[in-house]
């Protein structure tokens, strides 16, 4: 074997490895780290270069003493299987606003949309009809945005994961 064709078999081995690693921690994280359903809100994506996907404002509660005019860091969390955003000072959490629903309750939605990657014959699941919901299963890993593992649909207070 020539050594030109060795040094491309170890490259090759090498980015084999680092694409392996990072799978094998995204499914570590999935297996050990919390996962929770949240309520989101689909945003018009503006990059067409990146491939099909939908963008998601993810939404949560927010804790009893936080102000009604808050907007800055939120560290994610679950509690009682909710999705709840805390306030932090830390660099690491995500920025995002309370905002009051129409029915009262007071819930922080981050202003970093994420986003959720479909294939090209899936229809846009991010149009729902009336009374619809869409939800998404998220990761929370040590640091980081939530991860998105799959979409669901909230109808008549039963939630639906979509395939």
């Amino acid at each position: 074997m020539s050594p030109r064709a060795r040094r491309g078999i170890i490259v090759a081995v090498l980015h084999l490895a680092l694409v392996a690693s990072l799978g094998a921690k995204l499914l570590v994280d999935r297996a050990t780290r919390p996962r929770v359903w949240a309520r989101t809100g689909p945003v018009d994506p503006s990059l067409p270069i990146r491939g099909r996907y939908v963008q998601l404002r993810l939404e949560g509660a927010v804790d009893d003493q936080v102000d009604a005019t808050y907007g800055g860091r939120f560290t994610p969390t679950v509690r009682d299987q909710t999705l709840v955003f805390v306030p932090t000072s830390e660099n690491t959490g995500r920025m995002g606003r309370v905002d009051e629903r129409p029915d009262g309750r007071r819930v922080a939605i981050l202003h970093e949309p994420l986003a959720f990657f479909i294939p090209e014959h899936v229809p846009d699941p991010s149009r729902r009809a009336a009374g619809e919901e869409l939800w998404v299963e998220v990761t929370l890993p040590r640091r980081g945005a939530p991860r998105p593992i799959r979409l669901g649909v909230m109808k008549d207070g039963t939630l639906t994961p979509l395939n």
